[in-house]
């Protein structure tokens, strides 16, 4: 495959043994103070696809919560220092307190763009890390989420999230339509548009998007690829909705609205052999997620008056525990990777949407966020690690990201507009 023409990692296995591993969570937590110049260009053509790069990768680090990404104004470098350690002054970027330093080399050769990157420990001036990837010429971002990914896993010995696919919605005039792009909502092409499309979550394979759509009149669940055609999952009951894949791609969880509740129902990826999981004919149960290990799903109910967060086993459908009993409305559920969290809304008692967590096996809920307008529909990386999720503190509803523990929070990089319900899928 062309993006993967050549990845070379050369890091000795004494020394990647040897690399400081940062501790994402708990209270010794502590950014690295890192420098991330802007990349160098060998030729005009990369300097043409060097500024998409940059603004990816400056992004991504910045947003992965465990570096302190330093402010460019404040470096004392030489902006034409070199690029290997013999070359680099290292008692300039130790003056602004970096910890490690980034280095970034392109170059375009016919429809390919090069990349060569190169990660220093600040104190010993000891070359840690190098990395060279090759994308088309019109991916630099996408070479730009590899090489924080690699980043990413050097420091953490965990996946990075960056090389990831996001769906949204984005509100266009009357029309709610649905988008596939990069984690960041970048590169997006749109899936479903015109009318009302609602919902969407990344299919397995990261490639095409489930949703809720009312194309037909009848609000009904599709699966599609952007530029594809859309192939109808499930179309009975008065509207379907919430969609969920099971971790290994094979089921599929979804509401349907019957009468006067809706029930919590799982079939085959494809739609086939529908199973109800939920019998409470006058309650509505929604927004099903799958635990990790596909064995659980933990849902919204309104059986005990107000929606509350339950859990079910899949195999025992009749067993069934209630999970919040805190707020009187609480929705939008997503299960961690990670198997140890749950994000979801709730409303406060000032009537503002916020988001918090609540611990599957022992119940305790954290916020995440406070006083920043209305915050909802937080969706997981695929690590479990980084949350995004609409905001509206702007003034329009934006799409945002933050670390599993509400902090970090920033915005995405799109245009201004009026987005809702991301999906972080793989």
């Amino acid at each position: 495959m062309r993006t993967l023409v050549l990845s070379l990692l050369i890091c000795p296995l004494a020394a990647l043994a040897q690399a400081p591993v940062i501790e994402i969570s708990g209270a010794n937590f502590r950014p690295m103070p890192i420098a991330l110049p802007a990349p160098q260009a060998l030729n005009d053509a990369a300097r043409t696809v060097s500024p998409d790069f940059d603004d990816a990768f400056f992004f991504d680090c910045s947003a992965a919560g465990i570096f302190q990404v330093l402010d460019r104004k404040s470096y004392l470098a030489d902006a034409r220092e070199g690029f290997t350690a013999s070359t680099i002054t290292f008692s300039r970027w130790a003056d602004v307190g970096a910890e490690a330093l980034v280095k970034v080399q392109l170059s375009v050769d016919g429809r390919d763009v090069r990349g060569e990157m190169r990660l220093f420990t600040v104190s010993s001036g000891k070359e840690d890390l190098r990395l060279v990837h090759v994308e088309p010429v019109d991916r630099p971002r996408r070479l730009a989420h590899f090489f924080a990914d690699a980043l990413y896993k050097h420091f953490t010995r965990e996946p990075g999230p960056f090389q990831s696919h996001l769906a949204y919605v984005r509100k266009v005039g009357a029309n709610k339509d649905v988008f596939l792009g990069d984690w960041d909502g970048k590169r997006a092409l749109p899936v479903a548009q015109g009318n009302i499309n609602l919902l969407p979550v990344v299919g397995p394979q990261g490639d095409s998007v489930a949703y809720t759509s009312y194309r037909s009149g009848h609000p009904a669940l599709y699966l599609q690829r952007p530029g594809g055609a859309p192939v109808t999952l499930v179309s009975t009951g008065a509207m379907v909705t919430g969609a969920s894949f099971s971790p290994d791609g094979r089921r599929l969880a979804y509401s349907m609205a019957q009468g006067e509740g809706a029930q919590i129902y799982v079939a085959d990826a494809n739609g086939a052999n529908p199973q109800p999981l939920t019998d409470t004919p006058y309650f509505i149960n929604s927004s099903p997620t799958w635990s990790p290990d596909g064995k659980r799903i933990a849902f919204v109910s309104t059986r005990g008056g107000t929606p509350q967060l339950y859990v079910l086993t899949v195999a025992n459908a009749a067993d069934v525990r209630r999970l919040t009993f805190q707020g009187n409305y609480n929705q939008t559920p997503d299960w961690s990777p990670r198997g140890d969290l749950i994000a979801f809304t709730a409303r406060d008692e000032r009537n503002a949407f916020d988001l918090f967590t609540v611990n599957v096996e022992t119940g305790k809920v954290n916020r995440l966020t406070q006083d920043q307008g209305n915050n909802q529909e937080p969706s997981f990386s695929p690590n479990g690690r980084l949350v995004v999720f609409a905001s509206d503190r702007t003034g329009s509803s934006m799409l945002w990201v933050m670390t599993a523990e509400g902090q970090n929070q920033k915005m995405l990089p799109l245009d201004k507009g009026n987005y809702s319900t991301p999906d972080w899928g793989p």
